[in-house]
């Protein structure tokens, strides 16, 4: 005779709050590490968290005195836009040891 499916469920909603509790375990974690990217050869460089925020943004005197604004500007998307992808890989990397290199959907 089989199992109750009640049973199985419960087994289940247990399975899916330990793997939430982790879940949340880990986004913390990944929150917590740093990452930076620089352009224009250490220009511009920006300090961007697990968790997608930036931290800090470092800028080499010459360039603030420089008359570009334009390369200023093109520099800070750069180095933050590149500080954002480390940061979404960093949080993707910590997620695998969740999923098992599953890939799901929706989750990084």
């Amino acid at each position: 005779m089989s199992e109750h499916p009640l049973a199985n469920m419960g087994n289940l909603l247990k399975q899916a709050q330990a793997m939430q509790e982790k879940l949340g375990k880990l986004q913390a974690e990944a929150a917590a590490k740093t990452v930076q990217a620089s352009a224009g050869g250490g220009m511009v460089t920006v300090t961007a968290t697990g968790g997608m925020r930036i931290a800090k943004v470092e800028i080499d005197p010459d360039v603030l005195n420089a008359k570009d604004p334009d390369m200023l500007q093109d520099l800070l998307v750069a180095a933050t836009n590149e500080a954002l992808r480390k940061a979404k890989d960093v949080m993707a990397e910590e997620m695998k040891g969740l999923t098992g290199g599953l890939g799901l959907p929706g989750i990084f």
